[in-house]
């Protein structure tokens, strides 16, 4: 009986490496690399002119600015079916910055939009993201309140 499963297993694991799509890891970390650059410095250039705009505005003001403009672009990017292509090419680098989280809310509302907008839109759209959002909310809860003792 324990070979069988043996067998079964290693055939299974043969076809599954026969599946995974083959890779090359130096250009793929070059591309990550060079494209989460390029929208981290896209970033800088709209807190710039957000800055050079509003000279009186507040620096951290200014980047909560430029963090809505980001969002706001890569949902629009992925409402188009662009931003899937860049993280297509780009891997990681599309989704490290706050870009990447935008995306990972948008796509599920997107997809499951035919269901309606309570159902579909309001109710998918965190399928990716809610356990990102509760984690860090029960995380900085505990730090807070372990700083509120220390």
């Amino acid at each position: 009986m324990d070979k069988e499963i043996k067998k079964r297993n290693e055939a299974y694991n043969n076809y599954v490496k026969a599946k995974i799509p083959k890779t090359k890891p130096w250009p793929s970390l070059f591309n990550s690399f060079w494209v989460g650059g390029v929208i981290c410095c896209i970033g800088q250039g709209i807190n710039d002119l957000i800055m050079l705009w509003f000279p009186n505005m507040a620096q951290s003001n200014a980047w909560a600015y430029t963090l809505i403009v980001l969002i706001f672009l890569a949902s629009l990017l992925t409402g188009l079916g662009v931003y899937d292509k860049i993280g297509k090419f780009a891997g990681g680098g599309s989704i490290v910055p706050i870009t990447g989280f935008s995306n990972s809310i948008t796509s599920p509302a997107l997809e499951f939009k035919h269901e309606g907008i309570i159902y579909g839109i309001c109710v998918k759209m965190f399928t990716i993201a809610g356990p990102v959002i509760v984690t860090g909310v029960i995380a900085s809860v505990l730090v807070g309140i372990i700083y509120l003792f220390i």
